[in-house]
């Protein structure tokens, strides 16, 4: 570590007024990407913005044809809300399978969808969903949000505040993860919404993308065998120690036929 000043704001108005003071400023969400890549120097911020306690930021709201969850609402609260499990019950599912009990219990949705981390869960759900991310100066559709590898559109000092999803007739999110970390190697979210099939794809590429090849499949036929054939092109996806890129797009066809086999299920 090194040292760096910490500032803990009473407003979002006054967390974004000290991210906007000369130097580099990061805000601290739950933590659980930005303190290790601190301990590790990949990291170096001036200063640090903490976010926890924020009013407005830690409810979940059910309102009409939508749920608007704050952005320092913790995946545990997500998977744990009754209300959530009543009128979006995947979003729940998804948040109940992010990580570890430690990550559940500390990490937020905020934090998650501006992280933008090329296996993460949240963002697949934003952009299958087709949620709305609402910043203090503005709200942005999921389609424009993510634009790369942990990269977003988010501009410096803008603070996400709220997600708002729209509700699905049918939806699932299925994911073949990582038995250590737990992160994706490939998650695909199948969403209903309005009467627009969306597909979400995480942990394949650089960063969250849509499969609409399958979407308009999918429109025609919503059933796993409507997929049937259909293969995703290995250039450009993720490659590691833990499977190529021919690895991953084989994975997605078939993970994307189980989403859509569990939206049919429920």
């Amino acid at each position: 570590m090194y040292s760096f000043a910490y500032v803990r704001p009473s407003s979002v108005q006054a967390a974004t007024e000290a991210a906007a003071a000369d130097g580099e400023s990061k805000f601290l969400a739950g933590g659980m990407t930005l303190l290790p890549a601190l301990k590790l120097r990949l990291a170096r911020p001036d200063r640090l913005v903490d976010l926890a306690g924020l009013p407005g930021l830690g409810d979940i709201r059910i309102e009409r044809e939508r749920v608007d969850i704050g952005s320092m609402v913790r995946h545990a609260e997500v998977a744990a809300s009754a209300d959530v499990r009543r009128v979006l019950p995947v979003l729940a599912e998804l948040a109940g399978v992010i990580g570890d009990p430690l990550v559940r219990n500390r990490g937020t949705l905020g934090g998650s969808v501006a992280n933008n981390d090329p296996a993460a869960d949240y963002p697949a759900a934003v952009l299958a969903l087709g949620a709305t991310v609402v910043t203090d100066k503005r709200e942005i559709p999921a389609d424009a949000f993510f634009t790369g590898m942990f990269a977003t559109t988010l501009q410096a000092g803008e603070l996400i505040t709220r997600v708002r999803f729209p509700l699905a007739r049918r939806a699932a999110y299925v994911k073949y993860r990582n038995p250590a970390s737990r992160y994706a190697m490939v998650g695909v979210f199948v969403a209903d919404v309005g009467g627009a099939i969306r597909v979400a794809v995480t942990g394949a590429g650089p960063c969250v993308f849509r499969l609409t090849q399958f979407e308009a499949a999918l429109t025609r036929n919503f059933a796993a065998a409507a997929l049937d054939g259909m293969q995703v092109p290995s250039d450009g996806l993720n490659q590691d120690l833990h499977g190529s890129a021919e690895y991953r797009a084989s994975l997605v066809s078939v993970i994307a036929r189980r989403a859509v086999a569990a939206a049919l299920a429920r």
